[in-house]
């Protein structure tokens, strides 16, 4: 898949200390779940799971990553992680239209959806900046360091995308 500035590669073994790096990142980490080597390994060799590298196309430098697990029965795409290194350049808006299209338009999907955490005001305001109806709170849904989390449900259907295309 790509952007006119993005080149996401489908990641490798090679690529998973690369991608723990990034959600390890001190920017990062508060909003991104950490898996382990070992879990990376398992989603690379997963069908039901894309696991992307995210690059810049003229450099190819690696920026971020995301990951997403398909359930084809029902036609659900959710967008587990992303993280992007680069921020306030756009590359999160250019990726996000991609996911939307790859979706919705190349997997044929019903809906996508993601979850944030409560406290991630950014992101919140992303999500809803793209158009992602908020569904609703799994309240105190994860433990953190930080404490237990709600986690914010977003959403994005397949007519609702089609209609704003």
């Amino acid at each position: 898949m790509e952007t006119n500035r993005l080149l996401l590669t489908q990641a490798t073994p090679e690529d998973i200390e690369r991608i723990m790096t990034f959600e390890q990142d001190p920017e990062n980490r508060k909003f991104v779940f950490r898996g382990t080597y070992e879990e990376h390994l398992r989603e690379i060799d997963d069908p039901n799971v894309g696991i992307y590298v995210v690059r810049k196309k003229e450099s190819q430098q690696a920026i971020g990553f995301l990951i997403y697990d398909l359930d084809l029965e029902s036609e659900r795409f959710e967008l587990r992680r992303v993280a992007i290194s680069e921020k306030n350049q756009g590359f999160g808006r250019e990726l996000f239209n991609r996911v939307f299209e790859h979706a919705f338009e190349e997997l044929h999907m019903n809906k996508l959806w993601l979850d944030v955490y409560h406290d991630n005001e950014v992101g919140i305001h992303f999500y809803e900046s793209l158009g992602m109806v908020r569904e609703g709170v799994l309240r105190q849904n994860h433990k953190e360091d930080r404490g237990m989390m709600d986690q914010i449900i977003y959403s994005v259907l397949k007519d609702e995308y089609f209609e704003k295309k």
